[in-house]
């Protein structure tokens, strides 16, 4: 069996967001029989959520769409540029700072914007709702649904 596709989904604190896309294309690859074939994390450009669950808002609005977050926060770091096959990052600054670690400039287009994926949503960015209300993660999490079966599409043409 060929070795599976690793992905890794990248915020800024890795506590709202990225954990948030983790438990949705979880969700999507289990339902596809991809549980096997496909290895899913997330972390973030910075380290000082490490080692927590994901915030309480947003654990609460993903279960609420029956999505569990139960990964623990980890920082970014060179070696996930080698060892996963596609990177997707949240906003711009994420682009910036994950790019930063390429100082080869080899992974460049493994890195890339996790909006480019959606196609119900026109969102370039997907919005920190950290310092928002309830209806940030809403939205987060309707830009998440849509990436992610955007994203399913793309890896199941890779695992063909």
């Amino acid at each position: 069996m060929a070795a599976p596709y690793r992905l890794l989904f990248v915020c800024l604190g890795n506590i709202c967001r990225s954990p948030a896309a983790e438990g949705v294309m979880r969700s999507l690859i289990e339902a596809k029989g991809f549980t096997d074939r496909v290895h899913i994390r997330s972390a973030g450009t910075g380290g000082w959520h490490a080692g927590k669950l994901p915030d309480q808002r947003m654990r609460n609005a993903a279960q609420n769409r029956g999505y569990e977050l139960i990964s623990r926060a980890r920082q970014v770091t060179e070696g996930d540029l080698r060892d996963y096959d596609l990177i997707l990052v949240m906003d711009r600054q994420n682009l910036r700072d994950v790019r930063s670690y390429d100082r080869s400039s080899e992974f460049g287009a493994k890195i890339r914007l996790f909006c480019d994926f959606c196609s119900v949503h026109q969102e370039s960015e997907v919005p920190d709702p950290y310092y928002g209300g309830e209806q940030g993660f809403e939205l987060v999490l309707d830009l998440l649904e849509d990436g992610c079966r955007g994203v399913l599409e793309h890896i199941s043409s890779a695992l063909a």
